[in-house]
Protein backbone atom coordinates (compact mmCIF):
# COMPACT_ATOMS: atom_id res chain seq x y z
CA UNK A 1 0.00 0.00 0.00
CA UNK A 2 2.21 3.12 0.48
CA UNK A 3 1.85 1.31 0.65
CA UNK A 4 4.17 0.04 0.07
CA UNK A 5 5.24 1.29 -0.08
CA UNK A 6 6.46 -0.08 1.75
CA UNK A 7 4.96 1.38 5.02
CA UNK A 8 8.26 3.63 17.62
CA UNK A 9 8.72 1.17 19.58
CA UNK A 10 10.89 2.06 22.58
CA UNK A 11 9.59 3.88 25.59
CA UNK A 12 12.02 6.70 24.96
CA UNK A 13 10.77 7.17 21.41
CA UNK A 14 7.13 7.01 22.42
CA UNK A 15 7.74 9.66 25.02
CA UNK A 16 9.10 11.94 22.34
CA UNK A 17 6.15 11.58 19.98
CA UNK A 18 3.06 13.68 19.74
CA UNK A 19 4.87 16.38 21.61
CA UNK A 20 7.69 17.49 19.38
CA UNK A 21 6.86 20.94 20.60
CA UNK A 22 7.83 19.72 24.04
CA UNK A 23 11.41 19.45 22.81
CA UNK A 24 11.63 23.22 22.58
CA UNK A 25 14.21 25.01 24.68
CA UNK A 26 13.70 28.54 26.00
CA UNK A 27 15.11 31.35 23.94
CA UNK A 28 18.50 32.61 25.00
CA UNK A 29 17.43 36.24 24.96
CA UNK A 30 18.81 36.85 21.49
CA UNK A 31 15.42 36.40 19.90
CA UNK A 32 16.57 33.22 18.13
CA UNK A 33 13.84 30.62 17.56
CA UNK A 34 13.49 27.96 20.21
CA UNK A 35 15.10 24.60 19.55
CA UNK A 36 12.65 22.07 18.09
CA UNK A 37 12.90 18.34 17.48
CA UNK A 38 10.42 16.97 14.96
CA UNK A 39 9.52 13.29 15.17
CA UNK A 40 8.88 12.16 11.58
CA UNK A 41 7.59 8.66 10.89
CA UNK A 42 7.38 7.28 7.36
CA UNK A 43 7.58 3.96 5.50
CA UNK A 44 9.73 4.71 2.47
CA UNK A 45 12.25 1.96 3.16
CA UNK A 46 13.51 1.62 -0.42
CA UNK A 47 15.54 3.90 -2.63
CA UNK A 48 15.30 6.26 -4.39
CA UNK A 49 12.71 7.76 -2.02
CA UNK A 50 14.40 6.70 1.21
CA UNK A 51 17.53 8.66 0.32
CA UNK A 52 15.61 11.56 -1.23
CA UNK A 53 13.49 12.01 1.89
CA UNK A 54 16.60 11.95 4.06
CA UNK A 55 18.17 14.62 1.86
CA UNK A 56 15.04 16.80 2.07
CA UNK A 57 15.18 16.56 5.87
CA UNK A 58 18.82 17.74 5.88
CA UNK A 59 17.93 20.63 3.59
CA UNK A 60 15.08 21.69 5.87
CA UNK A 61 17.37 21.55 8.89
CA UNK A 62 19.93 23.68 7.06
CA UNK A 63 17.27 26.29 6.31
CA UNK A 64 15.90 26.09 9.85
CA UNK A 65 18.91 25.84 12.21
CA UNK A 66 16.65 25.56 15.24
CA UNK A 67 15.05 22.34 13.93
CA UNK A 68 16.29 18.77 14.31
CA UNK A 69 14.37 16.08 12.44
CA UNK A 70 14.35 12.62 13.96
CA UNK A 71 13.16 10.16 11.32
CA UNK A 72 11.74 6.73 12.07
CA UNK A 73 11.49 4.58 8.92
CA UNK A 74 9.54 1.32 9.06
CA UNK A 75 8.21 -1.15 6.52
CA UNK A 76 4.46 -1.29 5.91
CA UNK A 77 3.20 -3.76 8.52
CA UNK A 78 5.56 -2.62 11.27
CA UNK A 79 4.58 0.98 10.57
CA UNK A 80 0.86 0.29 10.83
CA UNK A 81 1.32 -1.70 14.04
CA UNK A 82 3.48 0.91 15.77
CA UNK A 83 1.34 3.83 14.64
CA UNK A 84 -1.75 2.04 15.94
CA UNK A 85 -0.05 1.43 19.28
CA UNK A 86 0.92 5.04 19.83
CA UNK A 87 -2.36 6.53 18.59
CA UNK A 88 -4.27 4.21 20.91
CA UNK A 89 -2.26 5.76 23.73
CA UNK A 90 -3.62 9.16 22.74
CA UNK A 91 -0.50 10.49 21.01
CA UNK A 92 0.76 10.92 17.47
CA UNK A 93 4.14 11.72 15.91
CA UNK A 94 4.72 15.34 14.88
CA UNK A 95 4.71 14.40 11.19
CA UNK A 96 3.65 10.97 9.98
CA UNK A 97 2.84 9.11 6.79
CA UNK A 98 -0.86 8.59 6.13
CA UNK A 99 -2.95 6.93 3.44
CA UNK A 100 -5.93 9.09 4.35
CA UNK A 101 -9.43 7.62 4.25
CA UNK A 102 -11.14 5.88 7.16
CA UNK A 103 -7.98 5.43 9.21
CA UNK A 104 -7.22 9.16 9.07
CA UNK A 105 -10.83 9.95 9.96
CA UNK A 106 -10.60 7.78 13.07
CA UNK A 107 -7.40 9.59 14.09
CA UNK A 108 -9.07 12.96 13.47
CA UNK A 109 -12.12 11.93 15.50
CA UNK A 110 -9.77 10.97 18.34
CA UNK A 111 -8.27 14.47 18.28
CA UNK A 112 -4.83 13.28 17.22
CA UNK A 113 -4.42 15.12 13.90
CA UNK A 114 -4.07 18.86 13.35
CA UNK A 115 -6.49 20.68 11.07
CA UNK A 116 -4.01 22.44 8.78
CA UNK A 117 -6.60 24.01 6.47
CA UNK A 118 -5.60 27.58 7.20
CA UNK A 119 -1.88 26.87 7.19
CA UNK A 120 -1.92 25.29 3.72
CA UNK A 121 -4.69 27.30 2.06
CA UNK A 122 -2.14 29.08 -0.12
CA UNK A 123 -0.81 25.83 -1.63
CA UNK A 124 -3.99 23.73 -1.93
CA UNK A 125 -4.71 24.93 -5.51
CA UNK A 126 -1.36 23.49 -6.64
CA UNK A 127 -2.44 19.89 -5.93
CA UNK A 128 -4.52 17.66 -8.19
CA UNK A 129 -7.98 17.04 -6.69
CA UNK A 130 -7.59 13.24 -6.83
CA UNK A 131 -4.35 13.30 -4.86
CA UNK A 132 -5.69 15.70 -2.25
CA UNK A 133 -9.09 14.07 -1.73
CA UNK A 134 -7.96 11.35 0.71
CA UNK A 135 -6.72 14.01 3.17
CA UNK A 136 -9.76 16.26 3.15
CA UNK A 137 -12.61 15.38 5.48
CA UNK A 138 -15.77 17.42 5.97
CA UNK A 139 -14.29 20.36 4.14
CA UNK A 140 -11.11 20.46 6.20
CA UNK A 141 -7.55 19.47 5.27
CA UNK A 142 -5.60 17.10 7.54
CA UNK A 143 -2.59 16.31 5.39
CA UNK A 144 -0.86 16.88 2.06
CA UNK A 145 -0.22 14.12 -0.50
CA UNK A 146 3.24 12.97 -1.52
CA UNK A 147 2.21 10.21 -3.93
CA UNK A 148 -0.79 8.77 -5.75
CA UNK A 149 -1.15 5.74 -7.94
CA UNK A 150 -2.99 2.54 -8.58
CA UNK A 151 -2.51 -1.17 -8.13
CA UNK A 152 -1.92 -3.29 -11.21
CA UNK A 153 0.08 -6.24 -12.48
CA UNK A 154 3.83 -5.85 -12.89
CA UNK A 155 5.08 -8.66 -15.10
CA UNK A 156 8.16 -10.22 -16.65
CA UNK A 157 7.88 -9.94 -20.44
CA UNK A 158 10.47 -12.67 -20.99
CA UNK A 159 8.59 -15.20 -18.84
CA UNK A 160 5.31 -14.32 -20.53
CA UNK A 161 7.00 -14.95 -23.86
CA UNK A 162 8.31 -18.30 -22.62
CA UNK A 163 4.70 -19.31 -21.95
CA UNK A 164 3.59 -18.13 -25.38
CA UNK A 165 1.65 -15.15 -24.03
CA UNK A 166 1.93 -12.42 -26.65
CA UNK A 167 -0.05 -9.68 -24.87
CA UNK A 168 -1.32 -9.05 -21.36
CA UNK A 169 -4.81 -10.38 -20.58
CA UNK A 170 -7.69 -7.90 -20.81
CA UNK A 171 -10.31 -10.12 -19.13
CA UNK A 172 -10.32 -12.19 -15.96
CA UNK A 173 -10.99 -15.43 -17.83
CA UNK A 174 -8.00 -14.71 -20.08
CA UNK A 175 -5.92 -13.98 -16.99
CA UNK A 176 -6.79 -17.39 -15.49
CA UNK A 177 -5.94 -19.02 -18.82
CA UNK A 178 -2.56 -17.28 -18.81
CA UNK A 179 -1.89 -18.55 -15.30
CA UNK A 180 -2.40 -22.03 -16.71
CA UNK A 181 -0.06 -21.33 -19.63
CA UNK A 182 2.67 -20.11 -17.29
CA UNK A 183 2.38 -23.19 -15.10
CA UNK A 184 2.49 -25.44 -18.16
CA UNK A 185 5.71 -23.70 -19.21
CA UNK A 186 7.27 -24.38 -15.82
CA UNK A 187 6.96 -20.76 -14.68
CA UNK A 188 5.60 -19.70 -11.29
CA UNK A 189 2.80 -17.33 -12.33
CA UNK A 190 2.45 -15.03 -9.30
CA UNK A 191 4.49 -13.94 -6.30
CA UNK A 192 2.53 -13.15 -3.13
CA UNK A 193 3.54 -11.97 0.34
CA UNK A 194 1.06 -14.19 2.15
CA UNK A 195 2.57 -13.45 5.55
CA UNK A 196 1.79 -9.74 5.34
CA UNK A 197 -1.83 -10.21 4.15
CA UNK A 198 -2.35 -6.72 2.69
CA UNK A 199 -1.05 -7.72 -0.78
CA UNK A 200 -3.61 -10.53 -0.90
CA UNK A 201 -6.52 -8.22 -0.19
CA UNK A 202 -5.83 -6.48 -3.50
CA UNK A 203 -7.28 -9.48 -5.37
CA UNK A 204 -10.58 -9.56 -3.49
CA UNK A 205 -10.89 -5.75 -3.55
CA UNK A 206 -10.25 -5.48 -7.28
CA UNK A 207 -12.62 -8.34 -8.08
CA UNK A 208 -15.29 -6.71 -5.91
CA UNK A 209 -14.67 -3.44 -7.77
CA UNK A 210 -15.01 -5.16 -11.15
CA UNK A 211 -17.96 -7.43 -10.23
CA UNK A 212 -19.99 -5.33 -7.78
CA UNK A 213 -18.85 -1.89 -8.91
CA UNK A 214 -17.51 1.20 -7.20
CA UNK A 215 -20.88 2.26 -5.81
CA UNK A 216 -21.29 -1.10 -4.08
CA UNK A 217 -17.99 -0.72 -2.24
CA UNK A 218 -18.96 2.78 -1.15
CA UNK A 219 -22.42 1.56 -0.08
CA UNK A 220 -20.80 -1.14 2.04
CA UNK A 221 -19.15 1.62 4.05
CA UNK A 222 -22.67 2.85 4.85
CA UNK A 223 -24.74 -0.32 5.34
CA UNK A 224 -21.81 -2.47 6.56
CA UNK A 225 -23.01 -5.45 4.51
CA UNK A 226 -20.42 -7.53 2.66
CA UNK A 227 -22.62 -10.62 2.32
CA UNK A 228 -24.29 -9.53 -0.92
CA UNK A 229 -24.01 -11.92 -3.89
CA UNK A 230 -21.50 -9.79 -5.79
CA UNK A 231 -19.09 -9.76 -2.83
CA UNK A 232 -19.44 -13.51 -2.53
CA UNK A 233 -18.78 -13.78 -6.26
CA UNK A 234 -15.57 -11.81 -5.80
CA UNK A 235 -14.50 -14.32 -3.18
CA UNK A 236 -15.38 -17.19 -5.48
CA UNK A 237 -13.06 -15.79 -8.14
CA UNK A 238 -10.25 -15.39 -5.61
CA UNK A 239 -10.79 -19.04 -4.72
CA UNK A 240 -10.78 -19.99 -8.41
CA UNK A 241 -7.37 -18.33 -8.73
CA UNK A 242 -6.01 -19.89 -5.52
CA UNK A 243 -7.21 -23.33 -6.64
CA UNK A 244 -4.82 -23.06 -9.60
CA UNK A 245 -1.93 -22.90 -7.09
CA UNK A 246 -0.37 -19.93 -8.89
CA UNK A 247 1.83 -18.61 -6.09
CA UNK A 248 5.47 -19.30 -5.31
CA UNK A 249 6.40 -22.12 -2.95
CA UNK A 250 6.20 -20.97 0.66
CA UNK A 251 4.13 -17.89 -0.17
CA UNK A 252 2.11 -18.12 3.04
CA UNK A 253 5.25 -17.29 5.03
CA UNK A 254 6.67 -14.75 2.59
CA UNK A 255 7.06 -11.05 3.33
CA UNK A 256 6.88 -8.31 0.71
CA UNK A 257 10.17 -6.43 0.49
CA UNK A 258 12.68 -8.85 2.02
CA UNK A 259 15.42 -10.47 -0.12
CA UNK A 260 13.30 -13.65 -0.34
CA UNK A 261 9.91 -11.93 -0.43
CA UNK A 262 7.29 -11.17 -3.04
CA UNK A 263 9.06 -8.26 -4.72
CA UNK A 264 12.43 -10.02 -4.97
CA UNK A 265 10.80 -13.18 -6.32
CA UNK A 266 9.57 -11.18 -9.33
CA UNK A 267 12.70 -9.07 -9.56
CA UNK A 268 14.93 -12.15 -9.69
CA UNK A 269 12.86 -13.83 -12.39
CA UNK A 270 11.42 -16.54 -10.15
CA UNK A 271 7.79 -15.55 -10.73
CA UNK A 272 6.09 -13.95 -13.71
CA UNK A 273 4.11 -11.19 -12.00
CA UNK A 274 2.83 -9.49 -8.88
CA UNK A 275 -0.24 -7.38 -8.18
CA UNK A 276 1.19 -4.27 -6.59
CA UNK A 277 1.13 -0.47 -6.45
CA UNK A 278 3.11 2.11 -8.37
CA UNK A 279 6.11 1.74 -6.08
CA UNK A 280 6.76 -1.82 -7.31
CA UNK A 281 9.66 -1.05 -9.70
CA UNK A 282 11.74 0.75 -7.06
CA UNK A 283 11.14 -1.98 -4.46
CA UNK A 284 11.97 -4.67 -7.00
CA UNK A 285 15.29 -2.98 -7.75
CA UNK A 286 16.00 -2.49 -4.05
CA UNK A 287 15.17 -6.07 -3.02
CA UNK A 288 16.42 -8.00 -6.05
CA UNK A 289 18.28 -7.81 -9.33
CA UNK A 290 15.67 -5.81 -11.22
CA UNK A 291 14.11 -6.68 -14.59
CA UNK A 292 15.09 -3.61 -16.58
CA UNK A 293 13.41 -3.54 -19.98
CA UNK A 294 11.75 -6.91 -19.29
CA UNK A 295 9.43 -5.28 -16.74
CA UNK A 296 5.94 -4.46 -18.00
CA UNK A 297 2.65 -3.30 -16.52
CA UNK A 298 -1.01 -4.02 -17.23
CA UNK A 299 -4.20 -2.96 -15.41
CA UNK A 300 -6.38 -5.39 -13.49
CA UNK A 301 -8.55 -7.15 -16.09
CA UNK A 302 -12.26 -6.65 -16.65
CA UNK A 303 -14.60 -9.34 -15.33
CA UNK A 304 -17.12 -10.52 -17.89
CA UNK A 305 -20.64 -9.59 -16.83
CA UNK A 306 -19.43 -7.42 -13.94
CA UNK A 307 -21.10 -4.14 -13.00
CA UNK A 308 -17.80 -2.31 -12.52
CA UNK A 309 -16.01 -0.27 -15.16
CA UNK A 310 -12.57 -1.22 -16.41
CA UNK A 311 -11.81 2.49 -16.07
CA UNK A 312 -12.28 2.46 -12.28
CA UNK A 313 -8.98 2.49 -10.40
CA UNK A 314 -8.07 0.89 -7.09
CA UNK A 315 -5.10 2.10 -5.09
CA UNK A 316 -3.92 5.08 -3.17
CA UNK A 317 -0.87 7.08 -2.52
CA UNK A 318 0.75 8.53 0.50
CA UNK A 319 0.72 11.77 2.38
CA UNK A 320 1.96 13.54 5.46
CA UNK A 321 -0.27 14.39 8.40
CA UNK A 322 0.60 16.50 11.44
CA UNK A 323 0.00 15.56 15.06
CA UNK A 324 -2.27 17.83 17.08
CA UNK A 325 0.46 18.82 19.53
CA UNK A 326 3.18 19.33 16.92
CA UNK A 327 4.98 22.69 16.73
CA UNK A 328 4.38 25.06 13.81
CA UNK A 329 7.60 23.86 12.17
CA UNK A 330 5.89 20.53 11.47
CA UNK A 331 3.44 22.16 9.05
CA UNK A 332 6.29 24.11 7.47
CA UNK A 333 8.14 20.83 6.91
CA UNK A 334 5.11 19.22 5.24
CA UNK A 335 4.78 22.20 2.91
CA UNK A 336 8.52 22.08 2.18
CA UNK A 337 8.31 18.39 1.25
CA UNK A 338 5.46 18.96 -1.18
CA UNK A 339 6.52 22.15 -2.93
CA UNK A 340 7.14 21.79 -6.66
CA UNK A 341 10.92 22.26 -6.58
CA UNK A 342 11.34 19.41 -4.11
CA UNK A 343 8.55 17.04 -5.02
CA UNK A 344 9.22 17.02 -8.75
CA UNK A 345 12.68 15.60 -8.03
CA UNK A 346 11.02 12.62 -6.37
CA UNK A 347 8.75 12.20 -9.40
CA UNK A 348 11.73 12.36 -11.77
CA UNK A 349 13.47 9.65 -9.75
CA UNK A 350 10.62 7.24 -10.48
CA UNK A 351 9.83 6.85 -6.80
CA UNK A 352 6.46 8.60 -6.75
CA UNK A 353 3.86 9.88 -9.19
CA UNK A 354 2.64 13.47 -9.65
CA UNK A 355 0.42 15.02 -7.01
CA UNK A 356 0.98 18.62 -8.16
CA UNK A 357 -0.49 20.17 -11.28
CA UNK A 358 2.14 20.38 -13.99
CA UNK A 359 4.39 17.58 -12.72
CA UNK A 360 3.36 15.11 -15.41
CA UNK A 361 6.39 15.88 -17.56
CA UNK A 362 8.71 14.68 -14.80
CA UNK A 363 7.55 11.06 -15.28
CA UNK A 364 10.11 9.38 -17.54
CA UNK A 365 9.66 5.65 -16.90
CA UNK A 366 7.36 4.16 -19.59
CA UNK A 367 5.55 1.86 -17.15
CA UNK A 368 4.91 4.69 -14.71
CA UNK A 369 3.74 6.85 -17.59
CA UNK A 370 1.18 4.14 -18.29
CA UNK A 371 0.06 4.22 -14.67
CA UNK A 372 -0.17 8.02 -14.77
CA UNK A 373 -2.23 7.85 -17.97
CA UNK A 374 -4.63 5.33 -16.46
CA UNK A 375 -5.02 7.53 -13.40
CA UNK A 376 -5.71 10.58 -15.55
CA UNK A 377 -8.48 8.72 -17.37
CA UNK A 378 -9.94 6.89 -14.38
CA UNK A 379 -13.71 7.19 -14.12
CA UNK A 380 -13.71 6.38 -10.40
CA UNK A 381 -11.22 5.77 -7.63
CA UNK A 382 -11.35 3.35 -4.70
CA UNK A 383 -8.86 3.65 -1.84
CA UNK A 384 -7.29 0.47 -0.44
CA UNK A 385 -9.98 -1.25 1.61
CA UNK A 386 -7.74 -1.58 4.66
CA UNK A 387 -7.48 2.22 4.64
CA UNK A 388 -10.86 3.26 3.22
CA UNK A 389 -12.75 1.50 6.01
CA UNK A 390 -12.18 1.82 9.78
CA UNK A 391 -8.98 0.04 10.91
CA UNK A 392 -10.72 -2.98 12.46
CA UNK A 393 -12.76 -3.53 9.30
CA UNK A 394 -9.73 -3.15 7.06
CA UNK A 395 -7.78 -5.63 9.18
CA UNK A 396 -10.64 -8.11 8.95
CA UNK A 397 -10.64 -7.76 5.16
CA UNK A 398 -6.93 -8.58 5.12
CA UNK A 399 -7.29 -11.48 7.56
CA UNK A 400 -10.32 -13.03 5.87
CA UNK A 401 -8.92 -12.80 2.35
CA UNK A 402 -5.65 -14.35 3.57
CA UNK A 403 -7.64 -17.27 4.97
CA UNK A 404 -9.59 -17.56 1.73
CA UNK A 405 -6.37 -17.75 -0.28
CA UNK A 406 -4.98 -20.30 2.19
CA UNK A 407 -8.10 -22.43 1.76
CA UNK A 408 -9.29 -22.19 5.37
CA UNK A 409 -12.27 -19.87 4.79
CA UNK A 410 -15.07 -19.91 2.20
CA UNK A 411 -16.17 -16.91 0.12
CA UNK A 412 -19.39 -16.79 2.13
CA UNK A 413 -17.50 -16.80 5.42
CA UNK A 414 -15.34 -13.91 4.21
CA UNK A 415 -18.41 -11.76 3.67
CA UNK A 416 -20.00 -12.74 6.97
CA UNK A 417 -16.87 -12.11 9.03
CA UNK A 418 -16.19 -8.68 7.52
CA UNK A 419 -19.85 -7.74 7.96
CA UNK A 420 -19.81 -8.78 11.61
CA UNK A 421 -16.82 -6.56 12.38
CA UNK A 422 -18.19 -3.67 10.28
CA UNK A 423 -21.54 -3.70 12.10
CA UNK A 424 -19.80 -3.99 15.46
CA UNK A 425 -17.61 -0.99 14.68
CA UNK A 426 -20.66 0.98 13.58
CA UNK A 427 -22.27 0.33 16.94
Amino acid sequence: MKRSLVLVATAVLLAGCGGGGGAQAPQDGSGAPAKVTLEWWHLSTADPIKSLWAQRAKEFEAAHPNVTIKATVLENEAYKAKLTTITQSGKAPDVFASWGGGVLRQQVDAGLVKDISGDVADVLPTFTPAALSAYQLDGKTYGLPTDIGLVGFWYNKKLFGKAGITEPPATWSAFLEDVGKLKAAGVTPIALAGKEKWPGHYYWAYLALRIAGLDALKQAAVDHDFTKPDFVAAGQQVKALADLQPFQRGFLGAAYSTPDGQSATVSNGKAAMELMGQWAPSVQTDSGKGLGDDLGFFPFPAVEGGKGSIGDAFGGGGGLAVGTDAPKEAVEFVKFMTEMGNHSKAVASGGVLPVLKGEEGAVTDPNLKQVATLLAGAGGYQLYLDQAYPPAVGQQVNDSVAELIAGTKTPEEVGRDITEVAKSEAG
